[in-house]
C-alpha cells in the first residue's frame, strides 16, 4: 500500500520544482504532495501534513540533499572528534531505541527514510533512528560507556555540552504584560549550522507544531517550538551531566510527543518526564500563551525541579539552579566560574533582564541575545563567554578548566542563530528568526582559516554565514 502511495504521488505530482513570484520577493517553492519548502535568509522552511508516513515522506523528500549532506558531515566528524564510526552508533541506537518508538512516530521515520531514498540519496529506517538519537547517544550515552572502549579511564565521564542561551519573561517584566521568549543555539559550527530548518508539522492527530530543527529530525532538539494549543517553549542543555538509562525512552520521542499532544504546561512536563532516559538533560522553559504563565523544568534523571509563575522571568545558561542536579548529577559545570561560558552568562543574562525589566519586547530580546559584555574581563568584547558567543574570536587566555566545552583557542564555534516569539506572535503561529550570530556579524571561513590554520581539517564542512536579516515565519494555513 505504501509503495502504491509513493508511486502514485510521484506520478501525479511529477516531483518537480516550481517557482512562484510574490509581489515583493521571488521565492522558489518546491512542492511534494501536501508538503512544500522554500529557502529564505539562511533558513529552510518546510511544511508537512497528513498521516504519519505521508508527512514523513514529504519531509524526507523535501530535504533529502540537506539530510544526506548533514549525515555525511556528522559521520566524518564523529570519527574525528570521538574516534568511533557512525555505524557503531546506528547499531547501538537500534538496539536501545527502536522498540521504544511509538508506532505513529516510527511510521513517520519510515516515511522520512523513504522520501530521502526516493530522491536518490539512499538511507534506511535504522539510520534515521540513530540520526534522531544522535545527541543523546553521542553526549549522554557515550560518556557512560567510553571507558569500555578506551585505553584509559577518562578523568571525567561528564560530556554533556554547554550550548544555548535563552530567557522567558511575562507579567510586569515585559512591555505588554504578556510573554516574550527567545533562544540562541551555539556549538561547533560544523554541528549546529545544520539547525536551519523551520519545520511546520500539521498532523492528523494532535497539535500543529512550528519548530526549529535539523533535516530528518522528528523533534526539534534545538529546542524552540510553538504549538497550536498555545503551549510554547525551548530548552538549554545541562553541562557536565552524568548518566544515561539504556532502558528508558529516547529524548526525541518524549519531546515530540509532548509537543504534539500536551494541552497544558503540566501535561507537557508529564509527557517529557515519562520514561526519562537521561538523553539531552536540560532546563526546559515552557509557557502557556492562553494564561501568560511561564515555567522552568530542570530535568535530571534522579532529580527534577519544576517552578511556575505569572510574573517575572526564567533564563537558561546550561547550568541547573537545583543543588541536587548540579552537585549530584553534574560534574565540572562551571556554575560559579565567570571565566566559563556557563558562569559568565549566569551573571550576565539576569543583569540584562533586570536592566530592561518592564520593557522587555522583541527589540529588547534581540539586544539581550546580541550582548557582547564579558563579566570576567569587565569589557565589551565578543568572545566565548558572552551571551552572543564568539569562540572563534577568543584566544581563551582566561580559560580555567579543560572540562569546559571548547577550551582551545579560536575554536570555530559559538552562537549560530536567534529565535523569538511573543504571546501575540504565537497566537498566530509566528516566530521571528535570524540565521547566523544574533548580533549579525558575519563568519567567513576562508578568512578564519587563514588566521587559524590549526582548524583547516574542518574546512570541508564549514559554511560562510553572511549577515542575514531578521525573518518572520508563520505556520501555513490553507
Amino acid at each position: 500500500m505504501k509503495k502504491t502511495f509513493v508511486f502514485l504521488s510521484i506520478l501525479l505530482m511529477c516531483l518537480f520544482t516550481f517557482s512562484c513570484k510574490q509581489k515583493k520577493e521571488n521565492i522558489k517553492v518546491q512542492k511534494y504532495h501536501k508538503g512544500f519548502r522554500y529557502d529564505k535568509n539562511g533558513w529552510v522552511y518546510v511544511h508537512i501534513e497528513g498521516d504519519a508516513y505521508e508527512r514523513g515522506f514529504q519531509h524526507g523528500y523535501l530535504v533529502a540533499k540537506e539530510y544526506k549532506d548533514a549525515f555525511n558531515c556528522y559521520s566524518d566528524m564523529t570519527y574525528q572528534t570521538m574516534g568511533i564510526k557512525m555505524d557503531f552508533l546506528i547499531t547501538e541506537a537500534v538496539k536501545m531505541h527502536k522498540n521504544k518508538i511509538p508506532q505513529e512516530l516510527l511510521e513517520e521515520m519510515k516515511g522520512i527514510a523513504a522520501g530521502v531514498t526516493a530522491r536518490g540519496f539512499q538511507t534506511t529506517l535504522d539510520e534515521i533512528i540513530a540520526w534522531n538519537g544522535y545527541i543523546g547517544l553521542a553526549e549522554s550515552w557515550w560518556s557512560t560507556v567510553k571507558s569500555n572502549y578506551a585505553s584509559y579511564i577518562p578523568l571525567s565521564i561528564g560530556h554533556q555540552r554547554e550550548r544555548c542561551s535563552a530567557f522567558l519573561a511575562t507579567g510586569t517584566a515585559t512591555s505588554d504584560n504578556k510573554i516574550v521568549m527567545s533562544h540562541s543555539s551555539f556549538d561547533d559550527f560544523w554541528n549546529v549550522q545544520w539547525v536551519n530548518v523551520i519545520l511546520d508539522i500539521k498532523p492528523e492527530k494532535g497539535h500543529t507544531i512550528l519548530m526549529q530543527t535539523t533535516p530528518g529530525y522528528i523533534a526539534s532538539m534545538s529546542d524552540f517550538f510553538i504549538m497550536s494549543s498555545g503551549i510554547i517553549g525551548l530548552e538549554t542543555s545541562l553541562a557536565g551531566f552524568n548518566g544515561y538509562k539504556e532502558d528508558g525512552i529516547p529524548s526525541y520521542v518524549r519531546a515530540r510527543l509532548a509537543m504534539q499532544y500536551a494541552d497544558s504546561i503540566d501535561e507537557f512536563v508529564s509527557i517529557l518526564n515519562k520514561g526519562n532516559n537521561g538523553g539531552n538533560p536540560a532546563s526546559w522553559l515552557i509557557a502557556d500563551i492562553n494564561t501568560n504563565e511561564i515555567a522552568k523544568f530542570e530535568q535530571g534523571i534522579k532529580f527534577q525541579n519544576f517552578e511556575k509563575k505569572k510574573d517575572g522571568y526564567f533564563f537558561g545558561c546550561n547550568v541547573a539552579d537545583d543543588p541536587r542536579i548540579r552537585n549530584l548529577e553534574c560534574d565540572g559545570e562551571g556554575y560559579n566560574d565567570i571565566r566559563r561560558h556557563t558562569g559568565g552568562r549566569r551573571v550576565r543574562i539576569p543583569q540584562l533582564l533586570e536592566k530592561y525589566y518592564k520593557n522587555i519586547n522583541v527589540d529588547v530580546a534581540k539586544h539581550i541575545m546580541s550582548d557582547h559584555y564579558d563579566v570576567y574581563q569587565k569589557k565589551t568584547k565578543a568572545g566565548a563567554n558572552t551571551v552572543c558567543s564568539h569562540y572563534d574570536e577568543d584566544s581563551r587566555k582566561s580559560m580555567s578548566s579543560s572540562a569546559a566545552t571548547h577550551p582551545d583557542p579560536y575554536t570555530p564555534a559559538g552562537a549560530i542563530d536567534c529565535m523569538i516569539t511573543t504571546t501575540e506572535l504565537a497566537k498566530n503561529m509566528k516566530i521571528i528568526a535570524r540565521y547566523g550570530r544574533p548580533c549579525g556579524r558575519a563568519f567567513l571561513k576562508n578568512k578564519f582559516f587563514y588566521k587559524h590554520p590549526q582548524w583547516n581539517w574542518q574546512e570541508k564542512y564549514l559554511w560562510d554565514r553572511p549577515t542575514q536579516p531578521w525573518t518572520q515565519f508563520t505556520s501555513y494555513k490553507k
